[in-house]
């Protein structure tokens, strides 16, 4: 018996040998990455606790788990490699999955499998306890976040195949694996890298190869479950609560966070999980709204458009929270409020255009080579570049979310309208400054129409701040506004035209961008004005695909990036809303139904999606395309009420 095969007696708390790891005897993992074998985006499933996130196929499997944040080294990250880089399977040996669906209202995942024996169904949830449902985060709560999994035969009888193999920072660290036992003497399962630690509970599997095996036979109402722990590799291993009771608060906590909204029965389901999404991706301790929680899913196949999402950029956030307040969800908005006062604090001119989940502003950007990649696209990237650009059209966003939290009725406080005159000010200062625009070209910086036209939205909102709601503003202060809004319509109107009539993506350029769909949200002009409906046909024109999907914009020019992209779902969207604001109604609902399509069959959608082949590309699931729907929804349920 070598060391890696023993198991120590269950009294001997953390001081067995190790069932894994890499004694000197064992091989290194490869550094060779081996080819991806993720599954399509689409099959996959959200898990979320309103702190970190888990992706699970629909076979069972999760391969991409970052405990206890967002942003925390993924300890599970198939999803960019391959099984060596980190999993957990849960599945019915010889069975099929007949169906899957989130419990209504919540973010629990219940899947069917059926075998030629039997059938069970695997309910996945992280637990959000009651403590968390206000966005505080007790002490003796900050040390541990748990992922259940509970199989229940149902019928018959079934064999149950569990495999877990951690492997931590992204897949490049083998833990130190042992048996060790919790403070109430249950045997478990722990692993160790660093700094951090997961601890498994329930039957425990049996270690080979560096991978932890095990099967369980289960007959009809028999169940087994299993409980994984991140804490802290220093402290003590938690005792998780139990299963049913940890079930019981996290479904109440979904259920009466959406609370009883009303929507159009056509779009119901998928705007009611649209909600749900915006609500996971948020970071309930800080209020942060991540843009989506996965990093470098690939927006070419195979190629470089790969970037790290898992954090909270202004412009995305500002339009979730637009969303929430239009659903009632006052407090969600409030709390994203104070989000962002704490994490613009200091010297406006160090706005940022993005903010780590707890406010912080260092997001270095770097590449993990030893990681094939999704689908083999290459480089992995996991912090963002992106954050040291100067996008104009941010400064809009949140003084359009800030104008919609005092018409919701939420009262200013003296430092929401001392952050709002700072971004002003900051607006100012940048007035003569080039952009990388809303896609944050990382080609040569321009003039980008939708960022002077958002930028004008800025001066609007600061000027209504003060007339209309009476805010407090020096005279001076409030004619350097004017004046800037009165310059910038003039400049976009003389600039931002070409000789058709239709608004262009940057001043000079003869190309159009998807992005000018939102001017009319600015209220800078009607959706029927004839500068807006030159514009949509040119984008239908050089845009639109044969799928029937829209892209953001054509890969020339400003980019700065080799390779092509598919249409990006919320520009599709925002194509709906142009259609009903200009009349032409039976379009707005064709395309809503070719873009809802777009979604799996759990109401998730990605960044992108490449209808050639039928599949999602680009990070899963989009803050972005989740917010696009609900606003098209809305829309449309207006547009129907008015025309009754």
């Amino acid at each position: 018996m070598t060391a890696a095969d023993e198991t120590p007696r269950p009294g001997d708390r953390g001081s067995g040998a190790p069932l894994s790891g890499r004694p000197p005897h064992c091989p290194a993992p490869r550094t060779d990455p081996g080819p991806s074998t993720a599954p399509a985006i689409e099959e996959h499933a959200l898990l979320s606790d309103q702190r970190g996130s888990a992706l699970v196929t629909r076979e069972g499997r999760i391969d991409w788990l970052c405990m206890p944040r967002f942003d925390s080294a993924a300890q599970c990250a198939a999803l960019l490699g391959n099984e060596e880089h980190g999993h957990w399977s849960v599945r019915i040996a010889g069975g099929t999955v007949a169906s899957r669906r989130y419990l209504e209202d919540t973010m629990v995942l219940e899947t069917t499998w059926t075998c030629p024996t039997g059938t069970a169904v695997v309910t996945d949830f992280m637990s959000i306890r009651p403590d968390l449902r206000d966005g505080t985060l007790p002490s003796e709560l900050a040390d541990h976040a748990d992922l259940y999994r509970i199989v229940r035969c149902t019928e018959g009888s079934v064999q149950v195949e569990h495999e877990l193999r951690p492997r931590f920072q992204y897949g490049s660290v083998v833990p130190f694996v042992q048996h060790a036992v919790d403070d109430e003497g249950a045997e478990v399962l722990s692993a160790i890298g660093g700094e951090t630690a997961l601890v498994l509970h329930g039957a425990l599997p049996t270690a080979e190869d560096h991978t932890h095996r095990g099967t369980l036979d289960l007959a009809a109402g028999e169940r087994a479950q299993w409980v994984l722990t991140w804490h802290p590799s220093w402290s003590a291993i938690p005792v998780p609560t139990d299963a049913d009771e940890a079930l019981d608060q996290t479904r109440e906590a979904w259920t009466s966070w959406l609370g009883d909204i009303r929507i159009g029965p056509r779009y119901d389901a998928a705007v009611r999980r649209s909600l749900l999404v915006l609500k996971s991706l948020t970071y309930g301790p800080s209020g942060g709204i991540v843009a989506a929680p996965t990093a470098s899913l690939p927006e070419d196949f195979g190629g470089e458009r790969n970037w790290d999402y898992r954090y909270c950029w202004l412009r995305d956030a500002a339009l979730s929270i637009e969303e929430l307040l239009t659903h009632g969800h006052t407090g969600a908005a409030a709390q994203w409020r104070d989000w962002l006062l704490r994490a613009i604090a200091g010297d406006p001119e160090k706005l940022q255009i993005m903010y780590g989940i707890d406010g912080g502003r260092r997001l270095d950007e770097r590449t993990l080579d030893h990681l094939p990649g999704y689908a083999d696209s290459r480089p992995v990237h996991v912090g963002n570049g992106a954050a040291t650009q100067f996008q104009g059209d941010v400064l809009g966003e949140v003084m359009i979310a800030f104008a919609m939290f005092r018409d919701a009725g939420i009262e200013e406080t003296g430092w929401s309208w001392w952050a709002q005159r700072a971004i002003l000010q900051y607006a100012l200062d940048h007035l003569d400054d080039k952009d990388q625009g809303l896609w944050e070209m990382r080609g040569d910086p321009a003039f980008f129409t939708h960022s002077r036209v958002m930028m004008w939205a800025a001066f609007d909102r600061g000027i209504a701040a003060v007339e209309e709601h009476g805010m407090p503003c020096e005279d001076a202060a409030l004619q350097d506004w004017n004046d800037a809004r009165a310059r910038l319509r003039e400049e976009i109107l003389a600039r931002g035209l070409d000789e058709t009539g239709s608004f262009t993506q940057s001043y000079g350029s003869s190309e159009v961008d998807a992005s000018l769909l939102q001017i009319p949200h600015t209220g800078f002009l009607p959706a029927d004005d004839p500068r807006m409906l030159a514009t949509v046909a040119r984008i239908e024109e050089d845009l639109l695909t044969d799928d029937g999907l829209l892209l953001r914009y054509r890969t020339v020019g400003q980019d700065g990036l080799a390779g092509e992209e598919h249409p990006f779902l919320i520009c599709s969207f925002w194509l709906v809303e142009q259609y009903a604001g200009s009349g032409r109604l039976a379009d707005a609902e064709k395309m809503m139904e070719r873009t809802v399509a777009c979604g799996n069959d759990l109401h998730l959608f990605a960044e992108e999606y490449d209808g050639t082949a039928g599949r999602m590309a680009g990070n899963f699931p989009q803050a972005f395309s989740h917010l696009g729907l609900i606003r098209a929804a809305d829309v449309l349920e207006r547009s129907a009420r008015s025309a009754a």
